[in-house]
């Protein structure tokens, strides 16, 4: 394959399959919408034109039955049930795995599952008139009208060709010997790799026999026994040779030739037309478990950005160098204070706006990660034996690419609890006087410098007194501690490692199995997790992150010389040290904040080792929320807020535990990034 090719193709193909993923599920509710169905049989068309120019076989068979398939349906031959679905995704599915193994440098295809080929065809035949097995036997491949014997294929007679082969039924194959080299591969059961087994022996003799001394004659393209060998009598040493031989053959032997394509007599084997059977996997099979991985796919670091915002950022650049060129013009002696605040003042303007045109380029849809719950939820619900029915809002809110992909696991994990978990069976919701179908709502909103996702379902809800007694259960407190939780505390208690109010672990999701991961991974966004729930009525978890992870608004603090910054969007409030308001429980120093005590980490202890302080009087406290959880950090002194370009630490201090990068200030001296849930970790 062309590398630079590929790669062109796979970044067109990640958003065909993302199209069709959201297509395919709309089309169950809008079955009869002749826009989506060319749209998807569009899609199907244009990934296997891609595949074929690359000549990636099991991506042209899946995708050109999937075409057929819909191709009956736009012309309503067939109908789109949810038979037709099943299969359907199911084609889609191995679409996608086949994509992953090229992006992830596999060349070596997997053969693609009989089963599900057979299913697509059987799809595709259901309203064909009954073809003649007469016609079959003299002329199973004829060309279609129009189609020139000699010469090079067009793609019209490519079609036609690959129709015909289509049309050939499952169980017409004994009747076309001779012709294709596809109909006498090894038979079923055979395993094409490894030691050949005593079934694959007898299959091979099964096809010796089968062909006969009549087909000594046929043409290149079909099965022949090799020469030296005799059709009749027992078999040889020379023979069985042979026929091992004519198996790797089939299978491309130990040099990687590729096997004999279809081919019609007079015509050209053409390299795009399917050559062998092949199995849809989405793991490897040996062959491609074994090849050697290419280049890994660069496509994942790649954005689209509109042209419009590139020429913005270009005429920021120009208004750029015009500043620079004043200021060298300013240098000099003589040079008036207005002069240079002017021209200061003007690169000011012109570098925040040209801050938050490349942030843009960056910025990419939380359509992206929304797209794919349509189809987790279906097939979720499908699975449940539930009827549930998902909505999607603020689907053109921007954010960071990098939090897009971040946001992806956390976002499926919550979404299928609310399936699983959140949304009752039919009959209970009837029993209820609720709607038999419930529904779910995912939805992003942009709030200030953050994004606000939110998860809501019209289920059961959660009642906190279960969740306080489970605590209590589990050992994670005692009864009076339990007791005193409100519910939004004891809404958290789901977050917790280990905790489930599930009796029986689903393989599905658990409030609480992998919740803890969950509030993990959005903790390290510097984003926050709120869950409201009413029991009865359903469930709300709201998520926030930050806009982006590349420029930080940091509240900046200090020891002695020494400058750190805090995630700003992590803090709640600043005050002054008062050691009257402190008191130590079970050896830990809290402070009084409003009935509530919170825990005091003194960073000077860690930070500032060297500064020996009997008194923390005049030190500031800097109360900052992580993940659920509030803390108070003591500081020295602190020096306002500042915007900050977070710079990566190396190698060789990525893992210490405590920072997230550094960054330079505005006086020119360099600041480590605090990594709150690291520092929390760390006392």
């Amino acid at each position: 394959m062309d590398e630079e090719i590929l790669q062109d193709f796979l970044a067109e193909a990640a958003d065909l399959v993302d199209q069709l993923n959201e297509q395919l599920v709309e089309l169950e509710h809008s079955p009869e919408d002749a826009d989506l169905l060319n749209a998807v049989f569009r899609g199907f068309h244009t990934i296997k034109g891609g595949a074929g120019f690359l000549a990636i076989t099991p991506l042209i068979e899946v995708c050109h039955r999937a075409e057929n398939v819909f191709d009956k349906i736009r012309n309503r031959e067939v109908a789109y049930d949810a038979i037709v679905a099943d299969a359907i995704l199911r084609a889609f599915d191995v679409i996608s795995d086949l994509m992953d193994l090229l992006k992830d440098g596999v060349r070596e295809m997997p053969e693609n599952d009989p089963v599900l080929l057979t299913d697509l065809d059987a799809i595709t035949a259901k309203n064909k008139p009954p073809v003649v097995e007469e016609q079959i036997v003299e002329s199973p491949l004829q060309l279609g009208e129009g189609v020139d014997p000699d010469g090079d294929m067009s793609e019209d007679e490519f079609e036609a060709l690959l129709s015909q082969r289509d049309v050939m039924e499952p169980e017409d194959d004994d009747a076309n010997l001779g012709v294709s080299t596809v109909e006498l591969s090894l038979t079923e059961g055979v395993d094409p790799d490894g030691d050949m087994s005593e079934e694959e022996f007898e299959a091979l003799l099964n096809q010796r026999e089968v062909l006969g001394p009549d087909h000594s004659n046929d043409e290149p393209g079909s099965i022949v026994l090799a020469a030296g060998v005799d059709p009749d009598g027992d078999m040889s040493e020379d023979e069985f040779e042979a026929l091992l031989g004519q198996r790797d053959l089939l299978e491309g032997g130990e040099s990687g030739d590729v096997p004999t394509p279809l081919n019609v007599k007079g015509s050209k084997p053409q390299e795009s037309v399917p050559a062998a059977p092949v199995k849809s996997t989405p793991k490897p099979s040996n062959t491609a478990a074994e090849a050697k991985p290419v280049a890994k796919n660069t496509t994942e670091s790649t954005v689209r950005v509109d042209t419009r915002r590139l020429d913005e950022i270009m005429n920021l650049v120009g208004e750029l160098v015009l500043v620079r060129n004043r200021l060298l013009t300013l240098k000099g002696a003589g040079v008036s204070l207005e002069d240079l605040a002017n021209a200061v003042g003007n690169l000011d303007h012109v570098t925040t706006d040209l801050q938050s045109s490349v942030m843009k380029t960056r910025m990419q849809p939380v359509k992206k990660v929304f797209g794919r719950f349509p189809r987790v939820v279906r097939d979720l619900a499908r699975q449940l034996g539930k009827d549930i029915n998902l909505e999607l809002k603020g689907e053109e809110t921007d954010l960071d690419k990098n939090l897009v992909e971040a946001l992806a696991d956390p976002l499926v994990h919550l979404v299928r609890n609310s399936v699983d978990h959140g949304v009752e069976m039919p009959d209970v919701r009837a029993a209820a006087g609720k709607p038999k179908t419930g529904t779910i709502v995912l939805a992003a909103e942009q709030e200030g410098d953050h994004i606000l996702l939110s998860i809501t379902d019209d289920g059961k809800g959660m009642d906190p007194d279960v969740l306080r007694q489970k605590a209590v259960e589990k050992g994670m407190m005692d009864e009076i501690a339990a007791s005193q939780l409100d519910d939004k505390s004891a809404f958290e208690l789901i977050l917790s490692a280990g905790f489930s109010t599930a009796d029986v672990i689903s393989d599905i999701s658990g409030r609480g199995v992998g919740m803890d991961v969950v509030k993990t991974m959005i903790t390290k966004l510097n984003g926050s997790i709120e869950i409201h729930s009413v029991l009865g009525e359903g469930t709300k978890i709201n998520i926030r992150v930050p806009l982006t992870l590349a420029i930080l608004p940091t509240l900046m603090v200090g020891f002695d010389e020494d400058s750190y910054a805090i995630p700003l969007s992590s803090v709640q409030e600043i005050f002054d040290y008062n050691p009257e308001k402190t008191n130590k429980i079970d050896g830990q120093m809290m402070v009084r904040l409003r009935d509530r005590s919170i825990p005091l980490l003194f960073l000077s202890e860690w930070l500032a080792p060297h500064q020996t302080k009997e008194s923390y009087v005049g030190d500031k406290v800097v109360i900052v929320s992580v993940g659920n959880q509030r803390v108070g950090l003591v500081v020295n002194q602190v020096n306002g807020q500042e915007e900050v370009v977070i710079k990566p630490l190396g190698v060789m201090l990525k893992k210490v535990r405590g920072y997230a990068g550094a960054t330079i200030t505005g006086n020119g001296s360099i600041a480590l990034i605090l990594d709150l849930p690291g520092v929390v970790e760390r006392f």
